[in-house]
């Protein structure tokens, strides 16, 4: 199933993200937690392209094990940062040989040593030249990209962000999911904005349950979230307690969830990674809600 066509449906649903192993040791284990949050039936799961700069040759295996055992429309992760172009057209083929229709076309992180090489060299230097190459390769496939509610590390303010954003979007984009954030006024403040640019499509909130207070300092320098005072107090009072913090931030994700539906928000995609405990215990916390 193509993610629009559930977009479509006006439904309450979760969707959750897992991410690759990054040895072939930990294949096994990765594949059990997958399994696991893929057996909560949600609306799509979405597979991350490597992890932690690891391998990405998972990606793939991952996805159309969830699709083919479990029914669960699949969404594959695709970055490009520092590939060739014969390299990605290899594993859209491949994509499009499993079967599955959905790709998240990404740029991908840079490392310190790609930060540090010469970019004129590069095939592909943002996200938009991998949508159009998805879209010349004519694969027919639903494609995602993502979008900041706090502004692009990259970008020099909030208007510059959004066109580049409209470029994406114009390019081939069939819907947006965003980078993580806690302060929902920010998400409703960004729709308004991109709305007002003419951005028409899906746009599905990211939400990450925070359940250990390691999580803080990465999640900041991952995305720069603002975190607002009522979740830094949570985390203040349990974050060296981890019983105590995982079941707070599971609240907070949850209370997230709740506000985003009760305002017209239909679709949220959940950061839960390998975590079917917590994936589980979001869903159930929603049960009566979701039907």
């Amino acid at each position: 199933m193509k993610l629009t066509e559930l977009f479509e449906q006006n439904k309450l649903s979760l969707s959750f993200e897992v991410f690759p192993p990054k040895t072939d040791t930990a294949f096994e284990s990765v594949k059990h937690a997958t399994e696991e949050i893929a057996a909560l039936r949600p609306s799509f799961m979405s597979v991350t392209y490597g992890a932690g700069g690891g391998t990405s040759k998972y990606t793939l295996d991952i996805a159309k094990n969830i699709k083919e055992r479990y029914g669960v429309p699949t969404l594959a992760h695709l970055t490009c940062v520092s590939s060739t172009r014969e390299t990605v057209r290899d594993k859209i083929a491949q994509i499009r040989a499993a079967g599955i229709e959905n790709v998240m076309a990404l740029r991908g992180d840079l490392t310190p040593e790609l930060e540090r090489s010469d970019r004129s060299a590069w095939a592909y230097s943002h996200a938009i030249d991998l949508i159009r190459d998805i879209k010349e390769s004519g694969a027919d496939f639903c494609i995602g990209g993502a979008c900041y509610p706090e502004i692009h590390p990259e970008s020099a303010n909030q208007r510059e962000d959004i066109r580049y954003l409209k470029e994406k979007v114009d390019a081939g984009c069939s819907f947006l999911t965003t980078q993580m954030f806690f302060d929902n006024n920010l998400l409703y403040n960004f729709l308004y904005k991109i709305r007002e640019a003419g951005i028409t499509v899906p746009v599905i909130p990211g939400v990450m349950p925070i359940t250990n207070g390691n999580q803080v300092e990465r999640a900041i320098k991952l995305s720069g979230s603002f975190m607002p005072q009522r979740f830094k107090a949570l985390v203040d009072k349990f974050g060296t307690t981890p019983d105590a913090m995982k079941q707070a931030g599971i609240a907070y994700a949850t209370d997230q969830i709740i506000d985003l539906f009760a305002n017209g928000i239909t679709n949220v995609h959940v950061y839960s990674m390998n975590k079917p405990d917590v994936a589980a215990a979001i869903q159930r916390n929603l049960s009566d809600i979701l039907g």
